[in-house]
């Protein structure tokens, strides 16, 4: 797949294209079936399979007042989009500017003579252009006018998977991972760099590693104690993950705290990527170190004990 970071940097060397528009943030289950059509047209067509999409989420540039959280990062967003045999991935940087195109010229300038459009595939509720103005209806206008065919994934096909970023983002936030790793067909990703912390878990023979996401805009999910599976330097493990301020040790701001099962080494200034795999329970404050020790053997127990039960990671 190729990747492109803005659309003037794009060269569809005469060829057309059958593509798709859309944020795709988390890239779940229903975003994938919308591929999945692409690359059946593609299969069946001499066309090029091309997706664009936006980078900051157009919500976050345009009300300031919005604090929404992303499920993925632009990195975790190409990586998931690698795995779908695409042929392109166009990343346009939204703005302002940008945000104010009519309908007929984002059509008319960016996706036909830009992008040599022949087929558009969108979700039933598309809508695009300054104000979004742009629907389905007009799209079909537009096809005729400039020789392109739109097909829609009906509403049928995308609600018989009962999902949404917004129900996803809801299920992370109560710490329902088991409803959101369902709806996003994969398991969530936290990615970011290994740092020092101060030392405590080595302290009390339960050594971790802290992640840090320098994605400001990236959903955390809710504070507790989760199993996960980590990816780091061409080797996995899996482990246990707490999220939340160490309030047993006094502890000030959040911190990703990751207790690698079956592992020693140190792994600071490493990159980590962690598959959130369910969670255990809430975070605790302990009357003191030893109860501290306590529960998290009883969590490394219950961590194996659940991992036992699973062939497929």
């Amino acid at each position: 797949m190729r990747v492109h970071q803005s659309i003037e940097n794009y060269d569809p060397k005469e060829e057309s294209s059958v593509l798709t528009i859309g944020t795709f943030d988390g890239v779940h289950i229903g975003h994938q079936k919308i591929i999945q059509r692409l690359n059946e047209i593609k299969s069946s067509s001499q066309q090029r399979s091309v997706i664009l999409t936006f980078y900051p989420h157009p919500r976050r540039v345009l009300d300031h007042s919005n604090d929404i959280k992303m499920l993925t990062t632009l990195d975790e967003k190409i990586q998931l989009l690698e795995k779908f045999g695409l042929d392109d991935l166009i990343i346009e940087p939204f703005t302002k500017e940008f945000s104010r195109l009519s309908a007929l010229d984002f059509v008319r300038n960016i996706l036909v003579l830009k992008l040599q459009l022949k087929k558009l595939v969108i979700g039933y509720d598309h809508q695009f252009g300054k104000n979004r103005e742009g629907n389905f209806e007009q799209l079909l206008e537009f096809g005729e006018l400039y020789d392109f065919n739109v097909e829609k994934i009906s509403a049928q096909e995308i609600e018989s998977v009962s999902v949404s970023s917004t129900k996803i983002r809801k299920a992370i936030e109560r710490g329902d991972m088991d409803t959101a790793n369902k709806y996003l067909g994969y398991h969530y990703l936290l990615t970011g760099e290994v740092v020092k912390g101060q030392g405590i878990g080595r302290k009390i023979n339960f050594p971790t590693v802290n992640l840090k996401i320098s994605e400001d805009f990236k959903l955390i999910p809710k504070k507790g104690v989760y199993i996960v599976k980590a990816k780091f330097r061409n080797e996995s493990c899996f482990g246990i993950m707490n999220i939340g301020f160490r309030p047993t040790v006094g502890g000030k701001g959040q911190t990703i705290e990751v207790h690698l099962l079956d592992f020693s080494g140190d792994l600071y200034g490493s990159s980590m990527q962690l598959e959130v795999l369910t969670r255990l329970r809430d975070e605790k404050k302990f009357e003191n170190i030893e109860e501290l020790k306590e529960q998290i053997s009883k969590d490394e127990s219950m961590a194996r004990n659940w991992l036992s039960k699973l062939d497929q990671l």
